[in-house]
């Protein structure tokens, strides 16, 4: 692994388990066993080498994405990408939240268009087997808006100035049944 490569692995640990509000590139240093001038040899400041990382966290997302989606049924293999989506953010959930976050800042990240692009695509397979009930358009959003809320259940089971528990599976099963019920037709 080269040095560009460690500082980005070292830059996702701490943010997965820090947050992006305690991030620092103090931290990174260490972990990584270099010292800041190394670090801004590679990247020009912390926001770059935070971008780096957020682009790669969004790298592995879609690498897992693409291999849990196995089922040639196309409304199973829907089902199984908004499971990995939610799963995804269970287990990374700071690293999650800094990812939105870059999104919602308007930060243009290539894996993340990948992602909406397959969604899409799940879509209009669906389509083409005559089982959507909506315009694509529609049943992306209603895809979108539910997989947030459930990925944000888990999100908030990790807040300190909030004291959530993790969600229960079952809701978590609801939002993604309602969510197919919605969008499919049976």
């Amino acid at each position: 692994m080269d040095m560009r490569q460690t500082l980005v692995a070292a830059a996702l640990t701490v943010l997965e388990e820090r947050g992006e509000a305690k991030f620092s590139t103090r931290a990174v240093c260490a972990l990584a066993k270099v010292t800041a001038p190394t670090l801004y040899h590679h990247f020009s400041n912390a926001d770059g080498l935070l971008s780096a990382a957020i682009e790669s966290a969004f790298e592995q997302y879609l690498a897992s994405k693409q291999a849990a989606i196995r089922s040639a049924d196309p409304v199973t293999a829907l089902g199984d990408g908004w499971d990995n989506y939610v799963r995804f953010a269970a287990e990374r959930p700071r690293l999650y939240s800094a990812m939105m976050a870059r999104l919602l800042q308007g930060a243009d990240i290539p894996a993340a268009r990948q992602a909406l692009a397959l969604l899409n695509q799940q879509l209009e397979a669906i389509a083409a087997a005559g089982r959507l009930a909506l315009p694509v358009e529609i049943a992306a959003q209603i895809a979108w808006s539910t997989v947030q809320a459930a990925a944000l259940l888990h999100v908030n089971a990790t807040l300190d100035s909030i004291r959530f528990h993790p969600p229960d599976p079952r809701a978590i099963a609801t939002l993604r049944d309602s969510a197919l019920k919605a969008i499919c037709t049976s």
